[in-house]
């Protein structure tokens, strides 16, 4: 296939092949997905020496950790036979593996493993939890398996001074929802990237939001978009909608007075995990418990309405009959700035 750039003014979508063939899931997930910044945590649940917080970041197991030190991840790996340190989140003064009991310093280093003191020149200075690179942002904790082609601050610059009055040091951790979607990961990504389908979708977000008003502005490494909110519409008050969706597959949903942050992972060609982690203010009030539980309805509301149009999106796509449309100038730059990202790996795997 031709992995040309295209000008938006000229720009028709991905084909089909991309969206279900296997030989692009496995490129997607080796040259788009394991070298970039991904999100994993959130200090909020790091709060204290020991605490640690367990991730399947696409098949592969990880652990985030507050070594007393500094905030690191490692595979959820023990270096004896794969097991598992940690099944889900926690606390821990040790790592102990669920396998054989090997156990490991919160840095990573072994610190006993049992019964192997009876094999000559057994050491275990010599064993230690494989790092992986981490960094974070405004209490937001990322993590690259690969390097990535720019650094966190690269990838996020000017995320905080757009999200005004937004402070992300208020926020804290609260609950994670997760569904599994029967569709592409880029799928449900490019069905983020456009409020084109707003009026036809999503009739509660339609009248939550400025349609007329709803703009796209992009950069390097991420587009946004946003809207003023209509206030009679909704339960969030007054201010703006702001959507971040931060390369190549992280958003935040910034609403007055919440956070949502999503990660869109492949696990087939044809199916993907969504994650919703929800932040709101540290100082809970009762209009701020109010908001909570009036926002997970709505927000759970939406999730329903994407997930329906994304799997219908999966049969057209399969369907044999789908030839790749023009995008919409206006509506749909956020897309071709994904689908040129895309094209860009994709003429990498062909070299």
């Amino acid at each position: 296939m031709n992995w040309s750039s295209q000008i938006i003014t000229h720009a028709h979508a991905l084909p089909a092949a991309v969206y279900v063939d296997t030989t692009y899931d496995l490129i997607d997930k080796q040259l788009i997905l394991k070298p970039s910044w991904q999100l994993v945590a959130h200090l909020s649940q790091l709060n204290t020496t020991g605490d640690h917080v367990v991730c399947d970041w696409a098949g592969i197991p990880v652990i985030t950790v507050n070594t007393g030190d500094v905030i690191q991840t490692f595979y959820n790996v023990c270096q004896h036979r794969g097991g598992p340190l940690a099944w889900k989140n926690g606390h821990s003064k040790i790592l102990m593996c669920k396998y054989h009991g090997w156990n490991y310093h919160l840095d990573g280093r072994l610190k006993s493993a049992p019964e192997m003191q009876h094999n000559k020149n057994f050491n275990v200075c010599n064993h230690h939890l494989t790092k992986i690179n981490t960094d974070i942002w405004q209490n937001f904790v990322f993590i690259a398996l690969a390097p990535p082609p720019m650094t966190l601050a690269e990838l996020i610059t000017d995320i905080t001074k757009l999200a005004t009055p937004t402070t992300f040091s208020d926020f804290a951790f609260y609950r994670r929802d997760e569904f599994v979607v029967n569709c592409n990961w880029k799928v449900y990504v490019e069905n983020y990237l456009e409020g084109y389908h707003l009026p036809h979708v999503h009739p509660g977000l339609n009248a939550l939001l400025d349609y007329k008003s709803y703009q796209t502005q992009l950069n390097q490494w991420y587009s946004y978009q946003f809207s003023p909110i209509d206030v009679a519409g909704g339960i969030y008050g007054e201010g703006q909608a702001h959507y971040f969706f931060i390369y190549p597959n992280t958003m935040f949903n910034i609403l007055p007075n919440r956070i949502q942050t999503n990660q869109v992972l492949p696990v087939t060609p044809d199916q993907c995990r969504v994650i919703f982690d929800y932040y709101y203010p540290k100082q809970i009030t009762a209009d701020i418990e109010q908001l909570m539980t009036e926002d997970r309805q709505f927000s759970d509301q939406v999730q329903q309405e994407d997930i329906t149009i994304c799997e219908a999106v999966q049969k057209g796509l399969a369907s044999g009959s789908y030839q790749p449309g023009p995008l919409c100038q206006k509506r749909e730059t956020g897309i071709h700035q994904f689908q040129e990202w895309v094209r860009t790996a994709y003429r990498q795997a062909k070299q």
